[in-house]
């Protein structure tokens, strides 16, 4: 029998198996769409991730099993895994008609590998850089604090620097005076802009979104918003509903944008024009005027998933030419550094000679 620490385990561990996840949901919908009923296709995948009940307390194998119990008390199928999933994975279960339940299990693949694209060029294109500036940082400090002293030591007191040996002294004596400052201030500046990313709304803000890294957390956020729509009206829900939904289940930066979409549409908008009239250019002004364009067409559910895989592809390949242009611009950064800490070097002993002469 599963203990209440096995359990807590699974949870975690299978809300972070999102590959594998993914997989499970393919394996069910594809019994569902071979007549067997959920609890049989449950008990077959239940036998196979437990070894034929060998392993009872693989992590799947107890979500597997807790889903069952679930079903057995009467909950439907949303409510029987909704603390097993993702909230975005349960919402689109639940958001619409899912008497299909094999459709709503391919919709969420299709929305969980989709986002998985997009999140990790989005984690491509942030860790790299990152790593560099955090590389520079550490350069300068060390520079400052372990090469320009002694050299500082040997010249003496009346020495007058100058060019770039000067500003390199300059930089020493800040960072031995303020170095621990400098740290907090660079690792509260990361903290500060990591939690801006789903927190921070208003006009500002769509200033910024044009500049990474909050570009870049647009169009991983939006990329994700536009495949659970799209998932969502496919399965039968309708926009304003789906809209709520997403809003009340996102971060205030998407959700202030969502409800100002949705009081749009409650007037009598449709969804590219209700977004064009929040003036985030959320997503982007091309998905707008394609979605102001469809939105009033037949076969408009369709329309908009086809617009979220062409976004989702377009993204990924926006990501990929931003991250080459960071970790290009993160080595150039470096290799400055580098220059001038060599030069500074360099200067700094031509001048320690001269002065000794």
């Amino acid at each position: 029998m599963a203990t209440k620490l096995d359990i807590l385990y699974s949870k975690i561990y299978f809300r972070m198996s999102t590959a594998k996840r993914m997989e499970l949901y393919r394996k069910l919908a594809s019994l569902l769409r071979n007549d067997f009923t959920l609890m049989d296709a449950l008990d077959r995948v239940y036998q196979v991730e437990s070894e034929g009940g060998r392993k009872e307390t693989e992590p799947f194998a107890i979500a597997l099993k807790s889903w069952q119990e679930n079903l057995e008390r009467g909950l439907s199928f949303p409510d029987a895994v909704r603390q097993w999933v993702p909230i975005n994975e349960a919402l689109m279960l639940s958001v619409g008609d899912v008497s299909k339940l094999s459709i709503a299990l391919d919709n969420v693949v299709r929305v969980g590998e989709g986002v998985q694209r997009i999140s990790a060029a989005m984690r491509d294109a942030i860790m790299y850089p990152l790593f560099l500036f955090i590389l520079t940082f550490i350069i300068i400090v060390a520079v400052g604090i372990y090469l320009v002293p002694p050299l500082i030591e040997a010249a003496g007191q009346d020495i007058v620097w100058r060019g770039v040996a000067a500003s390199l002294v300059n930089v020493s004596n800040m960072a031995n005076v303020y170095w621990p400052a400098l740290l907090v201030g660079f690792v509260g500046a990361g903290i500060l802009i990591w939690w801006s990313f789903a927190n921070w709304a208003g006009r500002t803000r769509v200033i910024f979104d044009r500049l990474p890294p909050w570009s870049m957390y647009k169009i991983s956020v939006s990329v994700g918003w536009m495949m659970s729509l799209a998932a969502m009206v496919a399965s039968g829900g309708s926009i304003p509903v789906a809209l709520k939904t997403l809003a009340d289940n996102s971060g205030k930066y998407l959700r202030d944008i969502l409800e100002r979409t949705n009081r749009f549409i409650i007037n009598g908008e449709n969804l590219g024009r209700a977004l064009q009239s929040t003036r985030t250019e959320f997503p982007n002004k091309e998905i707008i005027g394609d979605l102001a364009i469809y939105a009033d067409m037949t076969g408009f559910d369709q329309n908009l998933t086809k617009i979220a895989n062409d976004y989702l592809d377009s993204s990924v390949r926006r990501m990929e030419k931003l991250s080459s242009f960071m970790n290009s611009f993160g080595i150039l950064l470096v290799s400055l550094v580098i220059a001038w800490v060599v030069f500074g070097t360099f200067e700094m002993q031509d001048q320690i000679t001269a002065a000794l002469s």
